[in-house]
């Protein structure tokens, strides 16, 4: 489990871009980061995955402060897919999944036996097997944030965080990356915690919601209990209705609201 206690963060004294946040994430669980453009989502995802350092506050994950856990060991705690990842340009899919394993790689044992079983198996996963040997920017958008996904599995770890992993992406992509996350989570219980703009991403995939706006937490819990028609516009300011299709929840946006 990930707490978050009394936790404030900014560059200076004056311009806070996180105040007095207190939140819960639940282990194998979805739990999506939502609110405008602005409101400290990618800040605080920063601060849970250990990108940014806690001034205020503490950060914990089972029971252990973030900040005394040593690099190397979080790397096999959690892993992190970026909102906007470099790399080098004659990088192939293999070759950057096998990033993914120097957490677990000694300075006198680079490569080992099972590095090759995790790679393939994060691979599979992924259904990358048949880009295995193009460049990674060769890839279409899709399969680039698969490529980064599958590195991120092969670390390991219980915990994974995507910062808007549907960012740049077609429809069709958006889909198939949540639905892959969606399984991951179902199948290796992974504990997911993911930054989303589309509120209707957010109703199908998650399990939990954390709510923010303007650097605070307006509410969090399940999903179709926190994100009501009151709580929408509050937040985002607009107006419409919450309809059940198919036995899921659908946000359908009519107005805005002032």
């Amino acid at each position: 489990m990930i707490t978050a206690k009394n936790v404030e963060f900014g560059y200076s004294a004056d311009k806070k871009l996180l105040n007095g946040v207190n939140i819960e994430i639940k282990k194998g669980k979805i739990t999506t980061i939502l609110g405008p453009n602005g409101s400290g989502k990618s800040t605080l995802m920063g601060l849970l995955s250990a990108i940014y350092k806690v001034k205020h506050g503490e950060i914990m994950i089972d029971g252990k402060r973030i900040s005394q856990i040593k690099q190397k060991e979080l790397a096999k705690i959690l892993a992190t897919v970026h909102q906007q990842n470099t790399l080098p340009t004659d990088v192939t899919v293999e070759e950057l999944i096998r990033f993914g394993r120097i957490p677990h790689q000694s300075y006198f044992q680079m490569h080992q036996e099972e590095d090759d079983q995790v790679v393939a198996w994060a691979m599979n996963k992924t259904n990358l097997q048949p880009f295995k040997n193009k460049s990674v920017m060769s890839l279409s958008g899709g399969e680039r944030q698969r490529a980064f996904i599958a590195m991120a599995l092969a670390q390991k770890t219980p915990v994974l965080f995507l910062d808007e992993p549907t960012t740049y992406l077609d429809i069709y992509h958006q889909i198939e990356i949540l639905e892959l996350v969606k399984q991951l989570n179902v199948d290796e219980e992974l504990t997911v915690v993911m930054v989303l703009h589309d509120i209707n991403q957010a109703l199908k995939y998650s399990d939990e919601v954390i709510v923010m706006k303007n650097g605070h937490i307006i509410d969090e819990g399940i999903t179709e209990e926190v994100l009501t028609l009151d709580l929408l516009k509050k937040v985002y300011h607009i107006g419409g209705l919450l309809q059940t299709i198919k036995e899921e929840t659908v946000f359908i946006p009519l107005k805005v609201e002032s």
